[in-house]
């Protein structure tokens, strides 16, 4: 009943900015958690920040102080502000949302984010 549209990923140098988009559909309850994951290639995916509907946020170390997570409940929209991005940032990057006591989590179809040399 819930599925997750993902937009705003790309190629950029590093050192440059991407913000990433994800707009939550179908049946959203207003707690919820909602997050961003990456994967690259070879790697296990893993968490880059969360932010619960009442504006709590969680972020890896690798990217705190870089990265800002932000959301709009009345969207059912998480955002993902890149900053000073690196190559090792390279990733697919995955919007997360899961209804607090209810259910499992969705996942979005991922955005592919590129950072060059």
């Amino acid at each position: 009943q819930v599925q997750l549209v993902e937009s705003g990923g790309g190629l950029v140098q590093a050192g440059g900015s991407l913000r990433l988009s994800c707009a939550a559909s179908g049946s959203i309850f207003s707690r919820n958690v909602m997050g961003w994951y990456r994967q690259a290639p070879g790697k296990q995916r893993e968490l880059v920040a969360l932010i619960t509907d009442g504006g709590i946020k969680n972020y890896a170390d690798s990217v705190e102080g870089r990265f800002t997570i932000a959301r709009d409940n009345a969207k059912n929209t998480v955002y993902l502000q890149m900053n000073s991005l690196k190559p090792e940032d390279t990733a697919v990057y995955y919007c997360n949302i899961h209804m607090i006591n209810r259910g499992p989590q969705y996942w979005g179809q991922g955005t592919q984010v590129t950072v060059s040399s």
